[in-house]
């Protein structure tokens, strides 16, 4: 973590001349302002509050925040010198229109002084991640990736998918860049090295082989089918075909064969070509595999109608895992490398970086990152642009696959747009609806009800605002829809008003982010609520209750058997209607309600299967997972455990006398309610 020197919130004292004597006596812009007649007032303000500001400025290393009058975090900037970068900003002219309105809606700034540039450039990523400024380029689609773990805690390690914190003992293998990478290769190697891929527990118990075991996919070390140094043995060549010695460990398992062949041990000579076919499969299924190159990350940006497509292609011991497309939100004015800088740090932010990273554009950061990603992996770090040979071939593959990404989302966007502007002339909006919001209720007879809002606009579904309510309101009876639909949408509005209350009206959102890239709204334009006429009456008397006015809701009803395009719709002041079975905006609808009613199902399934596997140990205050792991493995089931006596709790490791009380009196105390 970088080391933190300070962190001062500056804001601007009013001078009685803030053009003149209230200036820095040492700055270099002193002279300018008669220069800047032609600049708008708003940023001829900025540039002054900036100003009188700069003279706090740290003069070495560090991060500044450029924050708006009501809080807002504009912009994360890190400096070798802040007070030299910050000098940039107090011309108010000269600026591109990104920058401008930027300088225009500053109030104030925070500086975070540092040790060197490389820990300003970690700060200001982490800063970048957690605030999501609108004037910087921000990584959308930050999802973790998968990984393949060889674990190192079991005497018999096991060979599974990971993703996320990688705190479990044992060796990781990727990034892949996808799921289907990681399942597809783990088939493969389970055929190849016959580890095994089940959890501990479900391994401790086993007292016959698994199915694996009967289609050659695992050796059953739990039933003692391999002895541990044989086990051991094919762990070693998993983890060295991982490691990149694919070819020797292929050219041993050959040479086994030829020696079973040999020895007329056909049935082995059989079981070994099959693994060798499995290995060959995951190579053959790579793709395009380097030749030169063992492990590298190739990123190629493109730029198009003012957007950016960035391609990310993973090697990994002389293979190609996959790769990924990034679409980062970023301003036009913006030139494609300095898109990639700012890119490359959030992208490394929370990921292991190979040896050698691979760019289609030279980025001015490049030292400094290399020193930042040296310093958090221990090992030598190459940030190079490719030049010649298969290097530069794997940036122009990448290339390529960025601008047909690129090409892919813009055609992809021009039919949203149209969809949207169909769905506005379908409801008699003034305008095409920014953001859609969709709500539907899942539950069965009451029970686990949950209620769902997703969310579109002109991007298509937009996941991250995509929202759950856990029904909780006493009063409702259950089953009763119309209650669920009051609930979910009093708590999504009494919010939203909230939050527009915390918020002055001269400084609300422009709605534009880096000056002219649109940002998502907050707030809906046109609302979607899957029933009828009931479920509209509910949503506008919550609409009404909380003094929400000029939101378009619509109401969709299935048709007569539920068939699809048939559907009615409700909307207030209008009689119910139907859209053409063959209209487009129609076909929209449908998608818009179907991915609301997979998110309803998909919440409130997850939230049944949670209840079925809950057990009584759960409500027990004050004894955490660990012993009520002790406590099943000493007795089997928590019905067991209500029938043990206290002097039996003692006896199980782990557990104490004052534990062991509160067991037996809530087991007890409950028996006697």
């Amino acid at each position: 973590m970088p080391r933190v020197q300070k962190n001062r919130l500056i804001s601007p004292p009013v001078p009685e001349d803030p053009h003149g004597a209230g200036a820095p006596a040492d700055d270099p812009d002193a002279g300018l302002d008669s220069a800047a007649d032609g600049a708008p007032a708003s940023v001829r303000h900025g540039a002054a509050v900036i100003r009188r500001l700069w003279e706090h400025a740290p003069a070495g290393p560090g991060v500044y925040r450029m924050i708006a009058a009501n809080g807002e975090v504009l912009y994360v900037g890190k400096a070798k010198s802040v007070r030299n970068r910050i000098a940039s900003y107090m011309r108010p002219s000269g600026h591109t229109t990104r920058i401008a309105r930027m300088i225009a809606l500053t109030a104030s700034m925070v500086f975070v002084s540092t040790g060197t540039e490389t820990e300003a450039l970690l700060l200001e990523t982490n800063f970048i991640k957690q605030m999501k400024p609108r004037f910087n380029v921000l990584m959308r689609d930050d999802k973790s990736f998968p990984y393949i773990l060889l674990t190192g805690d079991h005497a018999a390690p096991q060979l599974a998918k990971h993703r996320g914190a990688r705190n479990r003992k044992g060796e990781y293998f990727g990034p892949f860049a996808s799921v289907w990478a990681v399942n597809r290769t783990l088939n493969a190697l389970q055929r190849a090295f016959l580890l095994r891929s089940c959890e501990d527990s479900f391994y401790s118990n086993r007292t016959r082989p698994c199915l694996l075991y009967q289609i050659k996919r695992c050796s059953a070390p739990c039933t003692g089918e391999i002895g541990e140094a044989e086990y051991a043995g094919l762990v070693a060549e998993a983890r060295a075909f991982l490691s990149g010695k694919s070819r020797a460990v292929r050219d041993g398992l050959a040479q086994e064969m030829a020696a079973a062949s040999a020895a007329m041990e056909f049935e082995r000579a059989a079981r070994l070509r099959d693994r060798i076919a499995a290995l060959s499969a995951i190579q053959g299924a790579q793709g395009v595999n380097p030749k030169t190159v063992e492990e590298a990350d190739v990123f190629a940006i493109v730029e198009q109608a003012g957007q950016f497509c960035v391609e990310v292609f993973f090697f990994r011991t002389y293979q190609n895992w996959g790769n990924r497309a990034y679409f980062p939100r970023a301003d036009k004015s913006l030139a494609p490398e300095e898109v990639l800088d700012s890119f490359l740090a959030q992208f490394y932010a929370d990921k292991p970086p190979p040896r050698l990273i691979l760019l289609s554009h030279e980025i001015e950061n490049r030292r400094v990152l290399e020193e930042a990603l040296r310093d958090r992996s221990g090992h030598k770090i190459e940030i190079a642009v490719a030049r010649k040979g298969e290097k530069r071939d794997l940036v122009e593959q990448a290339r390529q696959n960025a601008g047909e990404a690129l090409g892919r989302k813009l055609s992809e966007a021009a039919a949203q747009t149209k969809l949207l502007a169909a769905l506005a002339g379908a409801f008699g909006l003034a305008r095409p609806p920014r953001r859609i919001e969709v709500y539907d209720n899942s539950h069965i007879m009451g029970a686990n009800a949950v209620g769902a809002m997703i969310v579109a606009g002109a991007d298509g579904f937009m996941k991250t605002h995509y929202r759950t309510f856990n029904i909780h309101n006493r009063d409702t009876a259950p089953g009763d829809d119309y209650a669920m639909m009051r609930e979910v949408l009093r708590r999504r509005f009494a919010r939203l008003i909230k939050e527009d209350a915390a918020v002055p009206a001269e400084t609300e959102n422009t709605g534009t982010a880096g000056g002219d890239k649109p940002v998502f709204p907050d707030r809906p334009d046109l609302i979607l609520i899957d029933g009828g006429q009931g479920q509209l009456d509910a949503a506008q008397g919550v609409l009404t209750e909380l003094g929400v006015i000029g939101l378009a809701v619509a109401a969709i009803a299935k048709g007569p058997d539920r068939n699809a395009g048939r559907e009615s719709f409700f909307m207030a002041g209008n009689e119910p209607f139907k859209l053409s079975p063959r209209d487009p905006a129609l076909y929209f609808v449908q998608r818009l309600r179907d991915e609301a009613h997979r998110f309803a199902i998909g919440t409130h399934r997850a939230r049944r299967k949670k209840e079925f596997t809950k057990s009584l140990l759960d409500e027990i205050q004050g004894v955490g997972p660990a012993r009520k792991r002790a406590l099943l493995h000493a007795f089997g089931t928590a019905k067991a455990i209500s029938r043990a006596a206290l002097s039996d709790f003692a006896k199980v490791p782990g557990i104490n006398a004052t534990t062991a009380r509160l067991v037996y009196d809530f087991f007890h105390e409950r028996g006697r309610q």
